[in-house]
């Protein structure tokens, strides 16, 4: 039987090893400060075991990992109407793309491209102020993570806010087609500190643990989403979870994945595994070069594709 801890700690010393890691993300500037060697991976078993390798409790910023969450929320809020805002189609274009919202009239997508999480967020805040929108994601990520230690970093907050003009774009053009009720600032201002979490890969692979166990939390008992709906996020996660390199990444690691500008990427191997990689350096279509070798080393070597061997 392999050895989880020895196939981690040798993933982590292969990582320590390369001399490429990528570039880290330059338009966030708290985001282009992060040293880009760094490389953290945590797994989570169902019996809520956790193996981790390298820089795993180094807190980081999730980004658009945070999409995952947001949209476990809001069907659990609202249900399928959730999908009359937005879609669950591959884009094939960029995670800040506009193309497509012109020739879709307003409609994201799907939920894991820029415009389609700003959309969820507006579902979110219905009947919310942005303080008690944020509140509630905050706690929600919290309480899956088992840690109410977990915080959002205001600098990289307001750091997004300040070079926001792509997103604000989005939201408006959503807002001309009747896509969003709420004010675009505050939209943005809940989506910009939803990016703007802070996660260790330890406490990330516990949040998304639901996600292989069927909706439930295997630790606590909690069902967190319905069977079928944990099955639908994640076949979402496997087809957009990584934007216009979601391909790659099935063909690559196999497994249902989304991931960061920050460098994060959270993976879930049904009824096997959560597992949350980080390492900042990114490729060039955004997600992290070291974190997506180092899944496709995992999967192939735990035999965790979704694909079979």
């Amino acid at each position: 039987m392999t050895d989880l801890q020895e196939v981690l700690d040798e993933i982590a010393a292969e990582a320590a090893s390369v001399e490429d890691c990528g570039v880290v993300a330059q338009y966030i500037p708290e985001l282009a400060k992060v040293d880009a060697k760094q490389f953290g991976i945590a797994v989570t078993l169902p019996d809520g075991t956790v193996h981790s390798a390298g820089d795993s409790v180094t807190g980081f910023s999730i980004q658009s990992v945070s999409k995952v969450f947001t949209l476990a929320l809001a069907l659990g809020k609202l249900g399928d109407s959730v999908w009359s805002s937005v879609g669950r189609e591959p884009s094939g274009n960029p995670f800040n793309s506009i193309v497509q919202l012109e020739q879709e009239k307003g409609r994201p997508r799907n939920p894991f491209i820029n415009a389609g999480a700003i959309a969820v967020v507006d579902l979110i805040m219905a009947g919310h102020q942005p303080k008690e929108a944020i509140g509630e994601i905050i706690q929600f990520i919290r309480h899956l993570a088992d840690d109410d230690s977990i915080l959002i970093d205001e600098h990289v907050a307001r750091s997004e806010t300040a070079h926001g003009d792509r997103n604000a774009s989005l939201a408006h053009f959503m807002r001309s087609f009747g896509n969003i009720d709420h004010p675009v600032d505050h939209v943005l201002g809940v989506y910009f500190h939803q990016c703007a979490l802070v996660m260790n890969c330890r406490q990330l692979a516990r949040a998304g643990l639901f996600l292989a166990s069927q909706g439930r939390d295997p630790v606590t008992g909690a069902q967190v989403v319905s069977e079928q709906r944990a099955r639908r996020i994640n076949a979402i996660m496997l087809t957009c979870g990584h934007y216009d390199g979601s391909g790659e990444f099935a063909f690559r690691v196999g497994l249902p994945g989304k991931s960061g500008v920050g460098g994060g990427i959270l993976a879930i191997a049904p009824g096997k595994a959560s597992i949350a990689v980080w390492s900042p350096g990114l490729d060039r279509v955004g997600n992290s070069k070291l974190g997506t070798a180092a899944l496709e080393q995992l999967a192939r070597r735990m035999d965790w594709s979704v694909f079979g061997a």
